[in-house]
């Protein structure tokens, strides 16, 4: 979230805490602040147990980020040099996990590939998942094969028409004895 959005959010706590000192009710509260009816009744719960430090803003939650201001400046460097101007020359994609791998080689910091992932969107990358292909692909040959074989192995699939999935024939009523239960009703 932003600085201003947590601003905003802490006016409007701050907002709901005056109207409470004055009995309005969460309903009241909801409407004029333009929040849910749910926030209300949860902003009250809290401004009821610890007044209007309950209703403040704290910090993000989460674990604060490994890497300084500094580090994170120096990575951003390194990813936009490029993969291979690290190691990885078979592609020049940014997957997390190298980022976590880089992070590690360079900082001594370990990063899950989840965390390598929230800290690249947060440096403004986002990390590519490399297409694997064989390096012999004959991509002939792979036509040729996809136009001739798999027509003929292919299934057709069901037949159209109605189908059920259910396991029984659906009866008729002419299957049905005649003094069956309901036999009378059709």
């Amino acid at each position: 979230m932003t600085a201003g959005g947590r601003q905003r959010r802490e006016t409007v706590r701050m907002q709901a805490a005056e109207l409470f000192e004055q009995k309005s009710k969460p309903s009241e509260v909801a409407q004029r602040l333009r929040v849910s009816l749910k926030s209300a009744y949860q902003w009250r719960q809290l401004w009821r147990v610890g007044g209007r430090e309950a209703l403040a803003s704290h910090d993000p939650s989460g674990s604060r980020c490994r890497l300084s201001p500094r580090c994170l400046e120096k990575l951003a460097g390194y990813l936009e040099q490029g993969p291979a101007e690290h190691g990885w020359v078979e592609d020049q994609v940014w997957t997390a996990a190298r980022v976590a791998t880089l992070i590690g080689r360079k900082f001594h910091v370990s990063y899950s590939v989840s965390g390598a992932t929230r800290l690249m969107h947060r440096l403004g990358f986002s990390p590519q998942v490399p297409a694997r292909r064989v390096a012999e692909r004959d991509e002939q040959a792979v036509t040729a094969w996809k136009e001739a074989t798999w027509a003929e192995v292919k299934e057709s699939g069901r037949p159209a028409g109605a189908t059920s999935a259910s396991r029984t024939r659906q009866g008729s009523p002419a299957d049905r004895p005649r003094d069956a239960p309901g036999a009378d009703a059709e």
